[in-house]
């Protein structure tokens, strides 16, 4: 797995340049980085990795979470990059793009 670089960048301010440590994941505040990165999320994520579920069910079963509670984490998730919703006939199959980061603060 990738480590996924996070920096903080409001809305208009222009970009960093390219670089090695170039953040690929923005957040527009640190208060959402805090609530999308946190404790409970990256486990989440973590969880994700290591058992692969194929459904959201299957998710739900490991998580003792609701689905429409993971159903709305992960497609926010999914809107920062960190996971991948893959959709299927009758399911759909979370896979984490990242569980490791590295958070840049200027």
């Amino acid at each position: 797995m990738k480590r996924c670089v996070v920096g903080i960048r409001r809305p208009g301010e222009p970009g960093p340049t390219p670089g090695k440590d170039t953040p690929t994941v923005w957040f527009p505040s640190m208060a959402t980085m805090a609530a999308v990165l946190s404790e409970d999320n990256q486990a989440l994520l973590r969880l994700i990795r290591a058992q692969r579920p194929k459904s959201l069910t299957e998710l739900a079963d490991l998580t003792g979470r609701q689905v429409p509670n993971l159903s709305r984490t992960l497609r926010m998730m999914e809107g920062y990059g960190l996971v991948t919703l893959k959709k299927t006939v009758r399911e759909i199959e979370p896979i984490a793009l990242a569980t490791c980061f590295k958070v840049l603060i200027n």
